[in-house]
């Protein structure tokens, strides 16, 4: 009796090329990624590029389109996932996923990465009882945009920058992973009605407007993620501000929790006109570090509180 043709995993055991998959560990609605272990015996994450709606797994994990009008959508979104996947190959940067190898199997496409130990922000985030303190924010974000800089130097955008995006190594430093370069060239294809986007994280112009797409686009997706270190939750949906805009901003909401130049920053990279966000991460950053120089300068050292008290004690 055959088997009925589905999008699960790969199962536990199985041999790609020279990997073994061990089990999925992540993946949404446009690839999936495993953990698995290379011929040394290493741990890689292995992204498999499944575009949920549009193929079907058929047997020994081959990938087929589930039918001829996905033909052409799935193959054009499977060209440019494998030009992502060689043109993160070229970045060398600690806060970019690290690409090791890319190749063809099962009629699809795969990209293997260097596993990180550590956890998601989002699951961070979600850990925390109190607010996450400004100083986290800056030092994760300070360096996460130095590796956005390097990205957006080699002409790509991410387009999918969120929470659950970033991942906070062990060591504290910050990873940003699952770009979505082929989720875009599956929504400029037009054949595919699903979301290409992260509600609350996605900007105004990648739901229309996608000729306006630039670095405003991921900066404003960076100030959602801040947004939801401070919120615990993302801001509402741009296509549902530009009908009517609910957001209440930060520097109302947050007054004394955060610095003003914080909230400010974050109220400037949320606006719905892309003209009226800061135009390049660099710029972001330089305000970030000047936040933590002022912080540093205001902090009492111990030689100063010491001094502090002996004055008040004569």
């Amino acid at each position: 009796m055959a088997t009925q043709p589905t999008t699960e995993p790969l199962p536990h055991g199985y041999h790609l090329g020279e990997y073994v998959i061990d089990r999925r560990i992540g993946g949404g609605g446009f690839s999936l990624v495993y953990l698995a272990f290379d011929q040394a015996g290493q741990p890689v994450a292995i992204k498999e590029y499944l575009p949920g709606g549009v193929v079907k797994r058929g047997e020994a994990g081959t990938v087929h389109p589930l039918s001829s009008d996905k033909q052409a959508s799935f193959r054009y979104g499977m060209k440019c996932f494998f030009e992502e996947g060689r043109s993160l190959a070229g970045i060398r940067h600690p806060n970019v996923v690290k690409v090791l190898n890319f190749f063809r199997a099962n009629d699809t496409v795969y990209m293997v990465m260097k596993y990180e130990q550590g956890k998601t922000l989002q699951k961070h985030i979600t850990s925390l009882q109190e607010p996450m303190r400004e100083s986290f924010i800056r030092g994760v974000f300070i360096q996460l945009l130095n590796g956005l800089r390097e990205v957006h130097a080699h002409k790509i955008l991410h387009l999918d920058i969120k929470p659950s995006n970033i991942y906070i190594r062990s060591d504290g430093s910050p990873v940003l992973i699952d770009f979505g370069a082929a989720r875009q060239a599956l929504t400029e294809d037009l054949l595919v009605a699903s979301p290409m986007y992260t509600p609350g994280f996605a900007a105004p112009e990648q739901y229309s407007e996608r000729d306006r797409l630039g670095p405003w686009t991921d900066i404003y997706s960076v100030g959602a993620t801040i947004y939801a270190c401070m919120a615990k939750a993302p801001p509402p949906p741009a296509n549902e501000r530009k009908d009517k805009d609910k957001l209440i901003p930060v520097s109302k909401t947050y007054v004394g929790v955060y610095s003003k130049a914080m909230l400010d920053m974050v109220d400037s990279m949320l606006r719905l006109n892309y003209t009226e966000r800061p135009q390049s991460v660099f710029t972001v950053q330089k305000r970030l570090i000047a936040m933590a120089q002022a912080a540093r300068s205001q902090k009492p050292t111990l030689f100063n509180l010491i001094k502090e008290r002996l004055t008040r004690e004569l």
